[in-house]
């Protein structure tokens, strides 16, 4: 491991590394105190519930800073449009479907950098690279204002321009939703989506963005998406013969994600609190499967007894034997050598903030 803050952990928080956990509300109650030194996460999501005004944000990551025994990611989805968590903070953010020039995106990208680490947030969750043409614009999965451009070209350069743009703004970028969510029938929010995707397409289509995007960016983590391909030879079923989802899939987290495309970063599960996950597998198991698929964190956003459950799945496995120390360790060596790659948050100014929020008002009026 390459950070010194990884040095001489004890096996509960070598397991805290690999939660990256959402919490109650706007403050460091004593509910959430006690989650996060219980937890000791790796990384803490913030959501709307989290966020009312700027300087409670700025305070909430501060704290949850100062509570870590080891640098957190201090993460958040901030997409624009539908997933916009900043509303109530600065001006609502346009969607990337709007983003129409590569100066564009990178611009956008900018904006939301700097923002963001005054806030405290050293990570997002974003770009969203999924490919959503004319004809997969039909599907009712959630995602047709979140996706960069209609083609495979548009996606990668575009998104590819937006991360850039927060890269260079000193942000954590996360590519999102691998190894393709284009084409999915469903919203995986609710169930599990059955992408009818040959492997050609895939290939030829959803893996494009992945292949250039890692290629040009080492310091970026990867989102595993909740979806089941079932014209796929990389789908595996569980005993009972039930479709794995991706994210807890060896074939597409260590085979194809890991092997066929090199990338050897932080590979984050979606939320498996979601439908797609939950309807069909424990949060325990969940855990445990993701880890032995290849996956380093394990996102859990709501509900507190759902974490200290699956803490306690990943401890026991642990114990057991059904997850080893050294495959822990592998995760947490790419845990850390990305933590190392954390800016510190830009100081606190309420007036840069007020002046950036007119700068995203002028940059949505310049996309019209």
């Amino acid at each position: 491991m390459s950070s010194c803050e990884f040095d001489n952990l004890t096996i509960e928080e070598k397991i805290g590394q690999l939660f990256f956990i959402g919490i109650p509300g706007p403050e460091l109650d004593a509910e959430t105190r006690g989650l996060i030194e219980r937890i000791r996460p790796g990384g803490v999501c913030l959501f709307a519930r989290n966020i009312r005004e700027a300087g409670q944000t700025r305070k909430l990551l501060d704290d949850i800073h100062r509570i870590s025994n080891v640098r957190p990611f201090l993460s958040l989805d901030q997409e624009g449009g539908l997933v916009d968590r900043l509303r109530r903070v600065v001006t609502p953010m346009p969607a990337a479907d709007l983003i129409r020039s590569i100066e564009q995106a990178e611009r956008f990208g900018s904006l939301i950098a700097e923002i963001i680490r005054i806030l405290g947030f050293n990570m997002d969750f974003a770009p969203v690279i999924d490919v959503v043409d004319q004809r997969r614009s039909s599907f009712s999965n959630g995602l047709h204002s979140r996706a960069f451009g209609s083609t495979a070209d548009e996606a990668t350069e575009l998104a590819g321009a937006f991360l850039t743009g927060i890269t260079n703004g000193g942000v954590l970028g996360c590519l999102k939703h691998f190894p393709g969510l284009g084409a999915s029938d469903v919203d995986s929010h609710e169930e599990m989506p059955a992408v009818g995707v040959e492997f050609d397409e895939l290939r030829s289509t959803d893996l494009i963005p992945y292949r250039r995007l890692l290629s040009d960016h080492k310091d970026v983590a990867v989102m595993v998406a909740h979806a089941a391909y079932p014209k796929l030879d990389l789908q595996e079923t569980d005993q009972n013969g039930t479709l794995l989802p991706s994210s807890l899939s060896f074939n597409f987290v260590s085979k194809l994600l890991r092997h066929d495309l090199g990338f050897n970063g932080v590979a984050i599960t979606d939320d498996l609190e979601m439908g797609a996950v939950v309807k069909n597998f424990g949060i325990g198991e969940s855990c445990k499967r993701a880890i032995l698929g290849g996956e380093d964190m394990l996102a859990i956003c709501a509900s507190p007894d759902a974490i200290i459950e699956a803490f306690a799945a990943v401890h026991s496995s642990l114990l057991e034997g059904a997850i080893t120390e050294t495959r822990v360790d592998e995760s947490l060596g790419r845990i850390a050598a990305l933590k190392d790659r954390i800016s510190e948050p830009l100081p606190f100014e309420r007036n840069r903030l007020d002046e950036l929020s007119r700068q995203v008002g002028d940059f949505i009026a310049s996309l019209k």
